[in-house]
């Protein structure tokens, strides 16, 4: 029998030809549904905001599959910090690291100076961000307001044909999303 709890070979290439089309797609994460796509394409990342009506000053988060994915925006920051973001990866932890340099756009950043980062521990949005090559945006999907999607029938229910292309695979164990820590004050922000 088959393992349908993560996306075959094929199913990632696909994902991997939808993302880097400039289309939008939806996979399972360490706790909910999350809705990703390139963040280094504007219209995708506002296209997945309008899908959410999410307004664009809020941010979005990005995944990694590795340090090396965000090594960029490591690099500039002094070695306590990256210490610090570093203890928390891979996991379920979403470090605010501060854009220095500002090399993320601002369609992802929102109005912040920093960008939400998170080294994931999960097979799917590692496989993911490993065959598109870079880190991706991920947001909970759902639209404002609504719970966020916890099976792909919700994923369907809430958006339909809406979305490029939906990635199979098994949430992670936790019950919560991510938790949000600003890495250069230890505030937790959920």
């Amino acid at each position: 029998m088959a393992d349908t709890s993560s996306p075959s070979f094929l199913q990632l290439a696909l994902a991997r030809q939808t993302v880097l089309a400039g289309g939008v797609i939806a996979y399972p994460t360490e706790a909910v549904w999350g809705l990703g796509c390139d963040p280094w394409n504007r219209e995708a990342v506002e296209y997945i905001l309008e899908l959410k009506q999410r307004p664009m000053e809020k941010g979005v988060i990005l995944v990694a599959a590795s340090v090396e994915q965000v090594r960029f925006l490591l690099d500039p920051l002094p070695d306590a910090v990256q210490s610090e973001a570093l203890r928390h990866w891979p996991g379920p932890v979403t470090c605010l690291l501060p854009d220095v340099n500002q090399q993320v756009p601002e369609w992802v950043r929102g109005k912040h100076s920093s960008i939400a980062v998170r080294v994931s521990d999960h097979p799917v949005v590692r496989a993911l961000c490993e065959a598109t090559g870079m880190p991706l945006v991920s947001t909970s999907c759902n639209p404002a307001g609504r719970q966020p999607a916890r099976a792909i029938w919700q994923v369907r229910r809430y958006f339909g044909d809406r979305i490029d292309r939906i990635v199979p695979g098994a949430l992670g164990g936790n019950r919560k999303p991510s938790r949000i820590i600003d890495i250069v004050t230890g505030q937790q922000f959920r």
